[in-house]
């Protein structure tokens, strides 16, 4: 792999999206999780954990993000994080290119392999979102199914580790990929490595599950998404088209090519959890649920491409380029019109504003704060997420200049109510930024 098309690409790859994420940063568009892990990161050598989730063990196994913490501790910037995930997306393009290569001999054709990962709408959408670790999957999976079809077992062991860090359910992906090849290689070095694989996932899985997790204050957020009721069943008819939908902007890029390898076996169980999810969230384009699945897809589609005659498969690559076109025209993942604007004078305002609180405040604010003060302040969150909820921290900060902000949506008129009981008070005032004190005393 020393084309230098391929790196030159990756650079440029990583760079855009490093550039796309900035922008999107500078313009307060981040959300909720962008905040949640820079504060695990922040902390990765200290409790790991955020105000939000408490103990970040308790809902996901994700060692991977004790390298992320060096990293921002080396640069301590929120576009580290930005940066590593754009790196990480870049790199889900050699291992095909090396995949296609391997079985072409042909350079040009390689290249339009890694062509058609670096256009692939999901995998834009899921670099392009907030930071998360499953930004990191599908370059992991990705290399190491590429080292195992190389032979290459001690690098697929690395791999592997690496994938059974990023987070619990690749563990069971993992499992399952590694029953499928010892049954496919069942007899030789590679099925036994296979074997091998699958019982340390299942191990890793069991052990965090029973183990981990409970230790930590179990709290596996994502079994929201499969707690169906009878409700959601009767509703699952409506819900239909969406997944269709979602299977087709998966698919058709890659002109359904994937489905013509037995490899796409190993992305069944990723799709399924995405796709057998009560809420839709997990099967929309440009959220980090693609992480689970895109690996596995991509390498399928390497792998169909041998079977498709060698005077084909330039045309064949030449199509899912135009397709790869057409979707971000149609249904781009990464939402330009909502998540890409000029900084305005509100975003350096409020950028402004933050910098005069007291480092380390307790303040409670909307996504667009929270997400700008996450990294340098261990006690910022969020406003509750319903009226309800009484507010407890220190400080309440809210900013009118953004008037579509969710949390301020939902808890504003709390925060008035708790104003007008006089259990907050106003103490600074700038533009349409509010910050309130807790009457009494607080730390």
């Amino acid at each position: 792999m020393r084309d230098r098309f391929l790196w030159i690409g990756c650079l440029a790859y990583a760079a855009l999206f490093t550039g796309l994420g900035a922008l999107k940063y500078g313009a307060h568009r981040n959300l909720v999780d962008f905040g949640i892990f820079a504060q695990t990161a922040a902390s990765a050598f200290g409790c790991f954990c955020n105000p939000i989730e408490g103990n970040h063990w308790a809902f996901h196994f994700s060692p991977i993000l004790y390298v992320v913490g060096a990293m921002v501790a080396a640069v301590h910037s929120p576009l580290t994080l930005v940066a590593l995930q754009a790196i990480a997306g870049a790199a889900v393009a050699p291992p095909i290119y090396a995949l296609v290569l391997r079985s072409s001999g042909d350079a040009g054709i390689a290249r339009l392999g890694a062509l058609t990962v670096w256009l692939y709408p999901p995998l834009a959408g899921l670099i392009f979102g907030d930071f998360h670790e499953n930004g990191f999957a599908p370059a992991a999976v990705a290399w190491t199914l590429y080292a195992f079809d190389a032979g290459s077992l001690a690098a697929t062991l690395f791999g592997c580790a690496i994938v059974l860090a990023i987070k619990e359910d690749q563990a069971i992906f993992l499992a399952i990929a590694g029953a499928l090849g010892a049954r496919w290689f069942r007899g030789t070095p590679r099925g036994r490595v296979a074997a091998g694989i699958a019982v340390a996932s299942a191990l890793t899985c069991v052990a965090y599950f029973a183990l981990i997790a409970p230790h930590a204050g179990a709290n596996w957020q994502p079994s929201r998404f499969y707690a169906w009721s009878g409700a959601d069943a009767r509703s699952l008819l409506s819900g239909i088209p969406a997944r269709l939908g979602f299977l087709l902007l998966a698919f058709v890029p890659l002109l359904f090519v994937p489905l013509i390898s037995p490899a796409i076996a190993l992305a069944v169980a990723p799709l399924a959890e995405v796709l057998f999810s009560r809420m839709p969230t997990t099967f929309t384009m440009g959220t980090h649920y693609a992480g689970a699945w895109i690996g596995y897809v991509l390498v399928a589609f390497a792998f169909a491409l041998r079977r498709i005659p060698q005077a084909r498969r330039r045309a064949v690559l030449g199509a899912c380029i135009a397709l790869c076109a057409v979707e971000f025209l149609v249904a781009d993942p990464l939402h330009p019109g909502l998540n890409l604007r000029r900084v305005e004078a509100r975003d350096v305002a409020l950028d402004r504003f933050l910098h005069t609180l007291p480092a380390g405040a307790g303040v409670a604010t909307q996504e667009e704060a929270y997400t700008h003060l996450a990294l340098s302040d261990p006690n910022a969150r969020l406003l509750p997420e319903f009226p309800s909820v009484p507010a407890s921290a220190c400080f309440i900060l809210l900013d009118r200049d953004f008037p579509d902000s969710a949390r301020l949506q939902e808890y504003g008129g709390a925060v008035a109510g708790l104003v007008n009981e006089r259990r907050y008070v106003l103490v600074t005032r700038s533009g349409g930024i509010l910050l309130y004190r807790r009457a009494g005393r607080c730390t």
